[in-house]
C-alpha cells in the first residue's frame, strides 16, 4: 500500500498560528503515516507574494485544504480518500 502524499504547510517562523496548526497536525500525520513538510514562505519571494498574510496554509497534492486554522474534517477526508486510492 502506498502512503498518502505528504502535506505541505506554508508558514512563517514567527507565526503563532503556524505553530498551532503544526501541533494540531501531529496526531493526524501519525494516524495516516504522512510527513508534514514545513515551508517558510519568507525564504522564497514567490511564496511570500502568494501566501503573505494567509499563513498558515495547508496543501495536499496541490489542493489547499485550509488556512489560518486546521480544518480537521477536510484534512481527514483528503487523507482518507488518498489512502483508498492507493489500495
Amino acid at each position: 500500500m502506498t502512503k498518502p502524499a505528504p502535506l505541505t504547510l506554508y508558514g512563517r517562523a514567527w507565526c503563532h498560528l503556524c505553530d498551532e496548526m503544526r501541533a494540531a497536525l501531529g496526531p493526524l500525520a501519525t494516524e495516516f503515516g504522512v510527513q508534514v513538510e514545513v515551508v517558510d514562505i519568507d525564504a522564497d519571494p514567490l511564496l511570500e507574494a502568494r501566501y503573505n498574510e494567509r499563513v498558515p496554509v495547508l496543501v495536499c497534492e496541490g489542493v489547499e485544504l485550509c488556512h489560518y486554522h486546521l480544518d480537521e474534517g477536510r484534512v481527514r477526508a483528503a487523507l482518507t480518500a488518498r489512502a483508498v486510492q492507493a489500495r
